[in-house]
């Protein structure tokens, strides 16, 4: 897997992302002529985190460890030796993670990279396997696009799939393992055809008639209504509908109530006047400010939900690593407070 382009490599060879202070000492130990080598160890502080970015940690050392001689860059990726658990490996509290064993003027440069890998995937992996448990085993898609700077996708889309998602919704997100993005009709192609959601859906269905549809039902905050007339018009050909009603606004069928936003009171009479109109193989897929927490509720009150579209609740919190020399020569040495321990 070929996680970094060339351009991105080069920066990251020449300390372009990496602390300054990591960078000068790379430069004092290399005047020095210093090779000691060091055992690096990772860990985090969190208890029950889906660790996640390993893969592409290693590809990172085994292509920016080293250093320029001239206009040279210099591989001595063989000096390491790097232990580490996998991901999707489940991580209790303090848990060391990683060991990088090599003399540490050939990797000092990378501790800000590899370091933020870690942070940023095991968080998304960990979101999201918090709202797969919630969702029990009903499918949980990655709909965090529009959340981040876009560049970040393709490892989220990855981080995403360690942590459970079923589906994602850009090309980027399903790169790095061959999966296949996932989507409905969007509120646009409803207003550029004059606010008609049955016939935007005719117009996808003739132009994509092997991706399943899936219809945003509530462009004129009207689920029940908008769902079943949908139905009546596509019959078979549609999969689903979404339910991604905004929370501060009441759908029509709960005008005289304050529930505000996608409520299982919603979805369970868009269920059941879907079924009442004859539909009932049509799913039913809810998004709109959903958490691992709201899922839950959801799923106490047994909701007759399909799948989850999660999104910007996935990116969020923290979940920070910290690397420590704790053996110098092969014997212990570290700040006070750390400790070697074995990975298991």
């Amino acid at each position: 897997m070929n996680f970094f382009t060339h351009d991105t490599l080069d920066r990251i060879r020449r300390d372009y992302y990496s602390a300054v202070y990591f960078h000068r000492t790379k430069k004092l130990l290399l005047a020095e002529k210093n090779l000691i080598p060091v055992t690096m160890q990772v860990f985090q502080r969190n208890e029950g985190v889906v660790l996640c970015g390993v893969k592409e940690v290693i590809e990172l050392l085994k292509q920016a460890t080293g250093y320029w001689q001239g206009k040279k860059w210099i591989n001595c990726a063989k000096s390491l030796e790097v232990k580490t658990r996998t991901d999707g490996d489940i991580l209790r509290e303090r848990e060391p993670v990683m060991h990088i064993t090599g003399p540490y003027v050939y990797f000092a440069h990378l501790e800000s990279v590899y370091l933020g890998i870690l942070a940023r995937r095991t968080l998304v992996a960990t979101n999201v396997r918090k709202a797969v448990n919630a969702a029990k085993k009903k499918p949980v898609i990655f709909f965090a696009d529009r959340f981040d700077y876009f560049l970040n996708q393709e490892g989220d889309g990855y981080a995403a799939h360690v942590g459970g998602a079923t589906s994602v919704c850009t090309p980027a997100h399903a790169a790095w393992w061959k999966g296949k993005p996932v989507g409905t009709i969007p509120h646009a192609l409803i207003t550029i055809n004059g606010g008609d959601t049955v016939k935007a859906a005719r117009q996808f269905v003739k132009h994509f008639p092997r991706v399943p549809l899936i219809v945003l039902v509530d462009y004129h905050n009207d689920c029940v209504g908008t769902a079943v007339a949908v139905a009546d018009a596509l019959g078979d050909r549609l999969w689903g509908v979404r339910l991604d009603t905004s929370s501060d606004m009441v759908d029509v069928s709960f005008a005289k109530t304050n529930q505000k936003g996608v409520t299982p009171e919603l979805v369970r009479l868009v269920r059941l006047s879907l079924t009442k109109a004859g539909h009932k193989k049509v799913k039913i897929v809810v998004s709109g400010g959903f958490t691992a927490e709201k899922i839950a509720l959801f799923e106490q009150a047994q909701t007759h939900v399909d799948a989850y579209g999660v999104g910007s609740s996935l990116l969020k919190g923290e979940n920070d690593f910290t690397a420590d020399i704790v053996r110098v020569n092969g014997k212990f040495e570290a700040k006070e407070g750390r400790r070697f321990h074995e990975i298991h």
